[in-house]
This record gives structure tokens, sequence and C-alpha cells, in this order.
């Protein structure tokens, strides 16, 4: 027989999955808490983040199995803007030009605090995140030559006094845990500031540091 507990996370299971289905942007994973948002499948009865990162043993996970597990596919390579290049590799350290946010439309434009919220930000540091990994993956043949994110530099299109592009940049930051693990974890800094290129609403920059061959 069912007792109340049961019937009680059933019942909030049926909830959050319509908001997911909806398309609701705020469901978090009634497990973990962790944000679900609308691209990734939700599975009401098991954590994918909970099964990628609670078990030791997945930390032997390569980058490249964890971008399979959750069924992301890195974009192509983004046009230069300028007379840069996309990365610069001194020694065992990679640097890497700052990329704004792009999805399959074109550019993720928008000011935070004014006609776009966290959330958008959100997905749109995200999206800065997987070209980042792209020009990785094109540079070094694989993610799974990276040993450590090092740095992640995230810079929001805010209206004055905007708090939370702390908020927005952790879409970058929770993407590159969620990849490479541990070693996803970084130093970051997080500003908000009047005007980026193309009007995008976020822009990340990063460095990493390569394994010894």
């Amino acid at each position: 027989m069912e007792d109340g507990n049961s019937r009680r996370l059933a019942q909030r299971n049926t909830r959050q999955a319509k908001l997911y289905r909806a398309g609701g942007w705020n469901v978090r994973c009634i497990d973990c808490s962790y944000p679900m948002l609308a691209r990734r499948v939700w599975e009401p009865t098991q954590c994918k983040w909970r099964m990628l990162h609670s078990n030791p043993m997945t930390e032997n996970i390569s980058a490249e199995s964890r971008l399979v597990e959750l069924g992301l596919t890195l974009p192509p390579l983004p046009a230069k803007g300028g007379n840069y290049v996309p990365f610069k590799i001194v020694g065992n350290i990679m640097y890497l030009s700052g990329v704004v946010s792009l999805d399959e439309h074109g550019f993720i434009t928008g000011l935070a605090g004014a006609d776009s919220n966290v959330e958008k930000g959100y997905a749109a540091a995200r999206a800065c995140a997987l070209t980042q990994l792209a020009i990785i993956r094109n540079a070094l043949g694989s993610l799974d030559r990276v040993a450590e994110v090092v740095t992640v530099n995230g810079y929001v299109n805010a209206v004055q006094n905007f708090p939370d592009a702390p908020a927005i940049i952790n879409g970058a930051s929770d993407l590159f845990v969620e990849v490479f693990g541990e070693a996803g974890r970084h130093v970051r800094a997080a500003i908000g500031l009047g005007a980026l290129p193309k009007n995008a609403l976020v822009e990340v920059q990063m460095t990493v540091r390569i394994k010894e061959s």
C-alpha cells in the first residue's frame, strides 16, 4: 500500500514533469535542485546529475563520454569577429578568446534586467561554454586532453546595477563541471557590462590546462 510520503513524491514528480514539458525554465530536479533546462531530457525517477557526479567511480569517465551521457552536441566553430586568433597555447596552458552567445538561430541577444532574465542569461552562458568546448576539441582533437579548467571570465550585457551576473555565468560554470567533473571547477569573474559585441547577452573567455603528452 502506498504511504503518504510516496504519494506526495509521485504528485510532485507529476507536477514538475508537466512544467518541464511546458518548457518551464524554473524547473529544478526534485532530488538535487539542479536546474533542469528545457533542452535537457528530464527523468522523473532518477537524477542524471547525481548519476554522473555522486559516485567516485564516475571521476574516471572521460569528458567525451560525459558529453555523450549528457546528450550534448557541440556547435559549429564561430566566425572570428576581428584581427585575433581563437586560442593560443603557451606551454601547457591554452588561452581562449572570448566567445559571445550563439545558437542555431544566430546571436542570443538581450539586456539582462530589461528584456532578458536570469534564466535566458543562464542558457546564453551555457551556449558560450558549448562553443568554447567546440574550439577546444577542434584544437586538441579531443576534450579528453584537458587536464582542468583554470579560469572563466563571464560578461553579461546588463542594465546598470544588475546584481545577478554570477547567476547567469553559472550557466557556463555548471556545464564545465558537468563535462569535466572536479577538473571543471575553476576560478572565475562574472561582470555586468553596458554592451557586448553584436548586442550579445553573454560573452565567456577561459583558460584550460592541457594534459602532459
